[in-house]
C-alpha cells in the first residue's frame, strides 16, 4: 500500500479548519494542525499533531513543517485556512486593523508556504490550497471589507503566480473563495442589513471544494468560488 500522505492545516481549531482536519483524517492523511489554541480545541492522536502558535510568526511556520517532516516524512498538502476578516467602512479602518490583517492573512501565508514549498521541491510534488474570499473579486453592497479584501485578493494573485512558477516542479496551487459560511466568523445578519438574503455555505461545502482541488491533479492556478453566486441570487 502507498505511504500515508501528510497535510498541514492552518487555522485548524474551529469552523472550516476543524472541518478540514476531520475530513483529511477520514481520508487517511496524517495531519499537522496549527492555530493559536489547537491544543485546547482538538485532540492529538497518532495521525494528528497539534501546534499552538500565531501563524503570523516565522517560528510557528517552521515548527509546523519540521514536525510534519520529523513525524511523518513528507508534506504533501498545505491548506492555508487561517485568516481574519474585518467588516468596516474604508475610513474606519485603523493601522492596527491593517497590521493584524497583513500579519494573519499575508505573513501567515508567506512564512508557512515558503517553508512548505522548500520541502515539496525535494519530493517534486505537492498541493497548496489557499482559502481566500469571494468578496475579493465579487463585492456585494453592504459588505465593507476593502482592507480585508486587499489581503485576500493578494492571495488570489499569489495563487495564480505560484501555479505558473512551480508547475514544472510538480507543485500545484489553487484557492477556494468562499462567500458567507455558517461559522462563528459570520454572525447572523441583522434584520435591517442591506445585504441580500443569501443561503450560506456549510463547512462541508468548503471542505468538499478543498478536497476536490487536492485530488484534481490537472487543476492548477484555479480560484474556485463557493458562494452560491451570491451577488446575483436571492433566496
Amino acid at each position: 500500500m502507498p505511504a500515508k500522505q501528510t497535510a498541514i492545516i492552518t487555522g485548524a481549531s474551529g469552523g472550516i479548519g476543524a472541518g478540514l482536519v476531520e475530513r483529511f483524517l477520514e481520508e487517511g492523511y496524517n495531519v499537522v494542525a496549527t492555530s493559536r489554541d489547537a491544543g485546547r480545541k482538538l485532540t492529538a492522536s497518532d495521525s494528528l499533531v497539534l501546534i499552538d502558535g500565531d501563524i503570523g510568526k516565522q517560528q510557528t511556520a517552521g515548527q509546523a513543517v519540521e514536525v510534519a517532516i520529523n513525524n511523518f516524512g513528507t508534506v504533501d498538502v498545505l491548506v492555508n485556512n487561517a485568516g481574519i476578516f474585518l467588516n468596516k467602512r474604508f475610513t474606519d479602518f485603523t493601522t492596527e486593523d491593517f497590521n493584524a490583517l497583513v500579519s494573519t492573512n499575508l505573513l501567515g501565508f508567506f512564512y508557512i508556504t515558503q517553508r512548505t514549498v522548500i520541502e515539496m521541491l525535494k519530493q517534486k510534488s505537492g498541493c497548496v490550497v489557499n482559502i481566500t474570499a469571494a468578496l475579493a473579486d465579487r463585492p456585494i453592497a453592504g459588505e465593507n471589507g476593502t482592507i480585508s479584501m486587499m489581503t485576500k485578493g493578494g492571495l488570489n494573485a499569489a495563487t495564480q503566480n505560484l501555479a505558473v512558477e512551480y508547475a514544472k516542479d510538480g507543485i500545484r496551487f489553487n484557492a477556494v473563495a468562499p462567500g458567507e459560511v455558517d461559522t462563528p466568523m459570520h454572525p447572523n445578519v441583522p434584520s435591517n442589513s442591506t445585504l441580500p438574503v443569501v443561503k450560506r455555505a456549510s463547512v462541508k461545502d468548503i471542505v468538499d471544494a478543498v478536497l476536490y482541488l487536492t485530488h484534481a491533479g490537472h487543476v492548477n492556478g484555479e480560484i474556485l468560488h463557493v458562494d452560491g453566486a451570491a451577488p446575483a441570487r436571492r433566496w
